[in-house]
């Protein structure tokens, strides 16, 4: 796998991480130019090395596919242009010609009494714990800034976290290693089989239950769509998405709600189940196992699944367990420390945790569907920050180095519009392909599959 005459040793690192065979990795090329931006740390050698390992993973399931054990012809080339536009597909989204909010008022860094603590209050009910955990007189930055001021960054950060909110002190140095991919278990039992598949839809007939939120998961399963898979997101009635959140990572997939608390609901969700061939989670650790849905309660009542789970923060270390979103694993991880300037914090120039870590289960999953299933899987932000900070490039090599940096990059040939539930959507292409129709609303639609 090159880049003009250099080796590409991130798209090697993560392949071998997914348990991939060493000579495929050699048949991906690298071309066209792509910025992700500047920075202290290899943003843009991650997003390339994690888009092309899952190029390389749908094409090596297609290979299998084709009755070809491992691809003998099998050739990738990646677009560097369609890996940097696709990596910040949020801040590329128009919504009826408008331009999505990101970051709500009272989500950011805010200086503590010793140190630097950052928030995240996007959803309404982490607003309102924030509010309460630190007895705000409103909820204004000014307030916010306030009330943090006169504490210790710890002090702020675990008395949000035990009112349900989030808050996370800017750590000076990077957390403790966690691993980039784990395959936690193997059943030995082979999933349905497949059968060919249409060219340029390798995971064709896949049907993928979709039990994740935000960014990092909604981008794995956006990604198995573009593929050919039927993905269906359930979601709980009373925990609402972000508009703008879905209809940004909602392509490639149909959603619906059910409770699972509720005896109809839960009779529907366990139909789904019993078709489903994947199932990809990505709440916190010991949130589904409540319903009895943990990956070792489903392979063991489906052995020929494939299980890819997701968290924040790993299953490891003192964090494990947490909420968490990207902005905060890269304050809490020593990323946002590294990122700032005059003691200020700082942040990656993308979402690269989250973009990054689902195209690394998009793969994970599509490698396991190519060895016939049967095995549990699991990937964090966490894991994915510590190979950018650690082990990628050694970590030293900033985002803008490199021969496919060297400018002219324009992010308009990879940007398309469509129609969708939320109106006319401007929206960044996968670099696999096309979605060829918009999201619907979330939660809008039917808890069924499609016809095979």
């Amino acid at each position: 796998m090159t880049i003009g005459d250099e080796r590409d040793s991130g798209t090697a690192q993560a392949w071998e991480a997914l348990g991939g065979a060493p000579e495929l990795v050699e048949r991906v090329r690298y071309t066209g130019v792509g910025d992700l931006g500047e920075g202290p740390l290899p943003v843009r050698e991650l997003a390339r090395a994690t888009v092309g390992v899952c190029g390389l993973a749908a094409a090596e399931l297609a290979a299998v596919r084709d009755g070809g054990a491992s691809g003998d012809a099998l050739r990738l080339v990646v677009d560097e242009g369609a890996v940097a536009t696709a990596f910040v597909s949020e801040r590329h989204l128009r919504v009826e010609g408008r331009a999505p909010v990101t970051f709500a008022p009272l989500s950011g860094f805010w200086r503590a009494a010793d140190g630097w603590v950052r928030t995240h209050a996007n959803y309404p009910h982490h607003e309102a714990a924030l509010v309460r955990a630190l007895r705000l007189p409103s909820a204004t930055p000014e307030a916010l800034s306030a009330a943090v001021a006169g504490r210790m960054a710890v002090e702020v950060q675990e008395l949000v976290y035990a009112r349900g909110g989030l808050a996370v002190a800017v750590a000076r140095e990077y957390g403790e290693p966690q691993p980039l991919v784990e395959a936690v278990r193997e059943t030995g039992v082979r999933g349905r089989a497949l059968g060919r598949a249409p060219e340029g839809r390798p995971a064709a007939g896949v049907r993928v239950l979709d039990l994740t939120r935000v960014i990092a998961g909604p981008v794995a399963t956006r990604t198995l769509g573009v593929l050919g898979a039927d993905v269906l997101r359930i979601d709980p009635p009373g925990l609402p998405e972000a508009d703008d959140a879905y209809a940004d990572t909602g392509f490639g997939k149909r959603s619906a709600r059910l409770d699972l608390g509720r005896a109809h609901d839960r009779a529907v969700f366990e139909g789904l189940l019993a078709e489903a061939d994947v199932v990809v989670t990505g709440y916190r650790p010991g949130a589904l196992e409540r319903h009895g849905l943990g990956a070792r309660e489903l392979l063991e009542r489906r052995p020929g699944l494939v299980v890819a789970e997701l968290c924040a923060w790993g299953w490891r270390g003192p964090w494990a367990g947490q909420r968490g979103f990207d902005s905060l694993v890269q304050a809490g991880y020593g990323i946002a420390a590294r990122c700032g300037v005059d003691g200020v914090p700082g942040v990656l120039p993308a979402q690269a945790l989250d973009h990054g870590t689902g195209y690394l289960v998009a793969a994970g999953v599509l490698r396991a569907l190519a060895e016939g299933g049967g095995r549990g899987l699991r990937f964090s932000l966490a894991g994915t920050g510590s190979w950018l900070v650690r082990g990628l490039g050694g970590g030293g090599s900033g985002s803008g180095g490199g021969p496919a940096a060297r400018g002219g990059y324009e992010a308009g040939p990879w940007l398309r519009e469509t129609g969708s539930g939320y109106g006319v959507l401007r929206y960044a292409a996968s670099p696999f392909g096309e979605w060829g129709v918009g999201p619907s609303r979330w939660g809008a639609d039917r808890a069924v599959w499609l016809p095979r």
